[in-house]
């Protein structure tokens, strides 16, 4: 066992606030294991972290194949027989997306798919190892463009943002966090990012972006669930 003794999942994480995210928990003494839907991307990646002497370990999941979920919670069953940390980070931007009137339906089905449902069926998969876990963690990693309120502010910064698709899977997240505060959940917000999907716009590295969500995983309180929250503070929802 790890200095710590927990274990976490982190979805999409071969590459960008994922990769890093699994990185700084493995760093703080947490057992990672790396989830891609990409097999020779997601063991390279987890190959790199172990190489630094970090614990971490490649598992094939793919947000949208419910039978790589339901393989992935026997095996982290199997292996561990737990899970203390999820990190819902897997998510999409597609670029034929935009305001309601023009925006591709294809776009918004598959990012409501990956973004919202694909959180949704990993949670629901994982939820029996998290009970399993002294104090389970889930972290959402959600955006300042899924939330109402400031989508309905004229001041706001972002207000002219407008993806249907991708906000509306946010807000979709969002509502995940909220109905399962039980469950110790949290929505975090990193900021825009210099990734691909933002393609690559962004004052933010991703490692600077993660250092928030590994710092909301870490934590164990009962007053931190069903909330969003950036380095700032709190989102509206």
């Amino acid at each position: 066992m790890n200095s710590t003794g927990r274990i976490a999942l982190v979805t999409g994480a071969n590459k960008g606030i994922g990769y890093e995210i699994a990185r700084q928990l493995a760093r703080s003494g947490v057992s990672v294991f790396l989830g891609a839907r990409d097999a020779g991307r997601g063991q390279a990646a987890a190959d790199d972290l172990a190489g630094q002497g970090l614990d971490v370990s490649f598992i094939r999941i793919d947000v949208c194949d419910a039978a790589s979920i339901a393989a992935a919670a026997a095996e982290i069953d199997a292996r561990r027989g737990r899970l203390d940390i999820l990190v819902n980070n897997a998510g999409i931007a597609d670029y034929t997306d935009g305001a309601p009137g023009k925006a591709s339906l294809d776009a918004v089905r598959s990012e409501l798919e990956t973004n919202f449902i694909g959180a949704l069926a990993v949670t629901q998969a994982m939820l029996p190892l998290l009970r399993k876990a002294k104090a389970g963690r889930i972290v959402n990693m959600t955006s300042s463009l899924g939330s109402l309120t400031l989508n309905g502010d004229p001041s706001w910064p972002f207000y002219g943002v407008r993806l249907i698709g991708y906000n509306a899977s946010k807000a979709a997240l969002n509502m995940l966090t909220v109905q399962l505060n039980a469950e110790l959940t949290v929505s975090a917000c990193p900021g825009l990012v210099a990734t691909d999907l933002s393609g690559h716009r962004g004052d933010r590295t991703p490692s600077e972006a993660a250092a928030f969500p590994v710092r909301m995983a870490l934590l164990q309180g009962q007053d931190l669930k069903g909330i969003c929250q950036s380095e700032q503070g709190a989102i509206p929802w």
